[in-house]
């Protein structure tokens, strides 16, 4: 694909809506010259938080979702809000991709019922690029879908592996499934119907079972998994960073000599740190509905804003929704 992309941006979703949310757009912008920005929320606030730029416009909406509501309640009865109003964009063609830090329910069920999933696809999948030892392991779903078909797993396997490829830079992904184990005998009646099926797809390299402690050790390129054990596993791995970054600044400050060793040592634990922020890596796509729909960090401020954005223009730019429905229908 040539030419302009328009990018739909939930201004009020999202921690630190408005202000980080303008911030993140100003700043893409000026990156990359073949993109527009329309953000969607309210006009004053917006306007009070906006540097003025030719390729960002607003689109005024009068009411927000709140995390705590029900999402596909939200979405239906909410018309006005900042979110339904970017979907409906990019429903209408006026987008060909929409961007939120906003609930992350709302921005599946809107996905599913305003945007429309793609022909073929029976349930979307939220996919999180994972960095590991040396690569990045594309893992999906991680709450989208929170009970699967065998058949679920099959397509969130293409879809993962047209991902890596296309967006991550991939070459030949290697796919695998998340199990108790990487026996053949290992896994539930899902896990075991989904292997069969997968291992009989000639386009797929599929390398069988991955166990959760083998993800971060660059193992797979794409781990396939229901949303329920994916949300758990993504969570804890996010929680464990949290945990550490804490426990370690408990440890230096209990003496002096831990505060100097600390300070000969900062250099290497920040680029540690770095390489698993989610600043990095351009948000979590929902893949399986008909436009490039990315949901941001909630606490995302206006770097993460900008990789979200680039991640948002690649995969429209490299037409992932038709080679997703072109291996689909294979």
């Amino acid at each position: 694909m040539s030419g302009k992309i328009t990018i739909a941006l939930d201004a009020m979703g999202g921690d630190n809506a408005p202000s980080e949310i303008c911030k993140g757009a100003n700043s893409a912008c000026k990156e990359f010259d073949d993109i527009e920005i329309i953000l969607t929320g309210d006009t004053e606030r917006i306007k009070s938080c906006l540097e003025p730029h030719p390729r960002i416009h607003i689109e005024h909406a009068c009411e927000i979702i709140d995390p705590d509501e029900h999402p596909a309640n939200a979405i239906r009865k909410k018309r006005d809000s900042s979110l339904r109003v970017a979907m409906e964009m990019v429903r209408r063609g006026d987008a060909q991709g929409c961007i939120s830090a906003g609930s992350t329910g709302a921005i599946v069920a809107g996905g599913v019922l305003v945007v429309g999933r793609i022909e073929g696809i029976d349930r979307p999948a939220l996919g999180v690029p994972i960095p590991s030892m040396d690569n990045i392991a594309f893992t999906l779903d991680v709450g989208a879908t929170v009970r699967c078909k065998p058949e679920n797993l099959l397509q969130f396997a293409q879809m993962g592996s047209i991902y890596s490829r296309k967006i991550l830079g991939v070459p030949n992904p290697e796919v695998k499934l998340l199990s108790n184990g990487s026996e053949d005998i290992k896994g539930d009646d899902t896990v075991l119907a989904a292997r069969e099926l997968i291992e009989s797809q000639g386009n797929l390299n599929f390398g069988g079972y991955i166990e959760g402690n083998e993800v971060l050790f660059g193992k797979a390129d794409v781990v396939v998994c229901e949303g329920f054990n994916g949300n758990i596993a993504l969570k804890l791995g996010e929680g464990l960073i949290q945990g550490l970054k804490q426990m370690l600044s408990e440890e230096v400050n209990k003496s002096l000599m831990a505060k100097a060793g600390m300070l000969m040592l900062y250099p290497a634990v920040k680029k540690l740190l770095a390489r698993f922020s989610y600043e990095k890596y351009g948000g979590t796509p929902l893949l399986g509905v008909k436009g490039a729909v990315l949901k941001a960090h909630g606490r995302s401020k206006s770097p993460a804003i900008v990789s979200a954005i680039s991640a948002a223009r690649k995969f429209i730019a490299e037409d992932g929704i038709t080679q997703i429905n072109r291996e689909i229908t294979k």
